[in-house]
């Protein structure tokens, strides 16, 4: 069912990309044919073809990665053996998972950041050009269910290990996704850090990992707080992904509720959106009032 949804999916990917590569073309010829032969053209016309290319490429780089269509250089994976080449092609499937991710970030805060914003000639707004971003890391992150398909059909079947979509892959999924959020807010408090201090409490005799748990970790607890909170926020909303990759063992409570609402709005929806609602106000509380706390700390410290 699913592998048919996302064949659907992927196949008007397919027709998106040839319509909207059909119209690039045709409004670049028409300007090019208006401006040889009656000396003007169409002035929304070079910026309309310019956003398409924009779109196309990166729409294109959905269906020529589907069919494995991008450039690559294959020197060190043809000298491994077999059962490594598969193993390398689904660590390189996470990796390129984890960067759709950042995209899907960065252009998710480009959209909101210029909603107000429009083109000079057509006026239209500039979330829209970025929103391709997020279709196109969505969409590439799907193909981690095509490489658990790959790895079932090549190595699992020669060691005889079948690698089934449930609580294993979803997991590897929302870790996929969650990391690079959880770095961005870690990533700011390891560079305030005075790069003596660990050195410091060495020197004083603390052991490495304790050198971390009592000087490092509490200076960076607020970032891996904030990663927390993102994280299990971003988790416990998705849909999308968790759908393709949780198969038909394991549900999360986006998809609980989704099959809930499909049949009609029940009490058992407005409880969870209830209890949902009242975690995330909770947290938001726990973490403003330890802030506020450690704010007035380092105030009576200061003075």
């Amino acid at each position: 069912m699913k592998n048919a949804t996302m064949d659907k999916l992927f196949k008007g990917i397919d027709y998106l990309t040839g319509i909207l590569t059909g119209l690039m073309v045709l409004f670049v010829f028409m300007n090019v044919v208006l401006r040889t032969c009656f000396n003007s053209g169409l002035t929304w016309s070079e910026e309309l073809s310019r956003y398409l290319f924009v779109f196309v490429t990166y729409v294109g780089a959905i269906s020529a990665m589907r069919v494995n269509g991008h450039l690559g250089v294959d020197t060190l994976i043809s000298r491994v053996p077999r059962p490594l080449q598969m193993v390398m092609y689904v660590v390189s499937q996470l990796v390129i998972a984890a960067l759709m991710c950042i995209l899907v970030h960065g252009s998710g805060k480009m959209v909101l950041q210029n909603t107000e914003s429009r083109t000079a000639a057509l006026g239209i707004s500039y979330a829209l050009l970025y929103s391709v971003g997020i279709i196109t890391g969505v969409s590439m992150m799907l193909f981690f269910v095509l490489a658990v398909n790959v790895f079932n059909g090549t190595l699992g079947a020669a060691l005889g290990i079948k690698w089934n979509l449930g609580f294993v892959t979803l997991l590897i999924a929302h870790l996929t996704f969650d990391i690079p959020h959880v770095i961005l807010c870690v990533m700011p408090k390891l560079q305030q850090l005075d790069p003596n201090i660990y050195e410091a409490a060495q020197d004083l005799g603390a052991p490495g990992f304790l050198a971390f748990r009592k000087v490092i970790l509490p200076e960076i607890m607020p970032g891996v707080i904030n990663g927390l909170l993102i994280a299990f926020t971003m988790s416990i909303d998705d849909f999308v992904i968790s759908y393709f990759t949780a198969g038909s063992t394991f549900s999360t409570l986006s998809m609980v509720i989704y099959s809930m609402a499909k049949k009609r709005v029940s009490p058992e929806i407005n409880a969870l959106s209830t209890l949902l609602f009242v975690v995330v106000v909770t947290l938001l509380v726990i973490v403003n009032v330890r802030q506020t706390r450690q704010d007035k700390r380092r105030m009576v410290h200061g003075n």
